[in-house]
């Protein structure tokens, strides 16, 4: 059992985005399906958020958790302003929010706690102290357990750490986006602070082969997933493939395994969250949990992320990604 800052997980959780419509239509009951087939398999963690399909995500998490509740270690998020004015502010931070955000989300996943409620994308209007600040007294009055920020920069984490513990940083964290390696995992390890890793298959692209993407599919938004790199970053993928192979493992489960390793070398505890809508797909991945790969295969994948065009986001400052970068050229 792995545990974040003392909050015991599992070794693997479950992303809920892929069930949100993001990638394409999906049958709500059939999704709810997988969810239980998660649990069943032994996951704990479920992590969802409010912006995932505009909250009809927290809804179908929650017709689980009228069910399941005490199986499931609920993490949700909040901070994306759900309809943005043009010109406006994409992300809040500021205390009435978090305190509205934490009612909507309750009244949607339809529980009186939140078990790990996390600081979704960083309002650069609003200091850190003062979202963590008002985190915490929703920690002391109950309503959350366990505070979590999403896309911080090391230093960040450091500010927030300061106000009131935080037990889990979620960032992108793969075999083709290891940018939280220079310095957020350094300093969350450090400050004992664990690390949820999301998209730990490259949005699918390490699966799968990505050839083109249909209309409505999130992907589109993404500059690696841009026509003219598509092909450059397919390469990625094919190599992860061609060692899967080798090493008689799923694509999937080597780029899981990867992660894991990732985690031994940096000591600190790694909870990745695939995401799928397959309930066969979830056995697969947690497979990955017994998986250790073959120094051949950990230096033919050490150079992969290098080969990488494009930055994770379209927004670059809206993760860490590029917060980062403009802290180390103005160092």
């Amino acid at each position: 059992m792995t545990a974040l800052a003392g909050l015991e997980v599992g070794a693997q959780g479950f992303g809920g985005m892929a069930l949100a419509e993001v990638y394409g239509p999906t049958d709500q009951d059939a999704a709810l399906a997988t969810l239980h087939h998660a649990v069943d398999a032994g996951i704990r963690l479920i992590d969802t958020a409010d912006v995932y399909g505009r909250g009809s995500n927290e809804r179908l998490v929650g017709r689980l958790l009228r069910e399941r509740r005490d199986e499931v270690v609920l993490a949700t998020k909040f901070g994306f302003v759900h309809d943005p004015e043009p010109g406006g502010p994409r992300f809040r931070g500021d205390p009435a929010y978090v305190r509205e955000a934490a009612t909507a989300s309750l009244g949607r996943l339809g529980v009186d706690r939140i078990d790990l409620y996390y600081y979704h994308r960083v309002d650069p209007r609003v200091p850190i102290e003062e979202t963590v600040g008002a985190l915490a007294e929703l920690v002391r009055e109950g309503i959350v357990d366990r505070i979590g920020l999403s896309e911080v920069t090391a230093d960040e984490l450091e500010r927030a750490h300061a106000v009131h513990p935080i037990t889990a940083v979620q960032s992108e964290w793969s075999i083709w986006s290891r940018d939280v390696e220079a310095r957020v995992v350094p300093t969350a390890a450090r400050l004992g602070v664990g690390f949820v890793a999301y998209s730990p298959l490259g949005r699918g692209s390490l699966a799968a082969p990505v050839t083109e993407l249909p209309e409505g599919d999130l992907r589109r938004n993404f500059p690696r997933f841009d026509p003219e790199r598509l092909a450059v970053n397919a390469r990625v993928g094919e190599t992860v493939r061609a060692l899967a192979e080798r090493e008689g493992v799923t694509p999937a489960q080597l780029a899981l395994a990867w992660l894991a390793e990732r985690g031994r070398a940096h000591g600190i505890p790694v909870v990745p969250i695939p995401s799928t809508r397959r309930p066969e797909r979830v056995d697969e991945n947690l497979a990955a949990v017994d998986v250790r790969l073959s120094a051949a295969a950990l230096a033919a994948l050490e150079p992969l992320a290098g080969l990488v065009e494009g930055d994770r986001a379209r927004h670059v400052d809206d993760i860490s990604q590029g917060r980062e970068r403009r802290t180390a050229v103005a160092g």
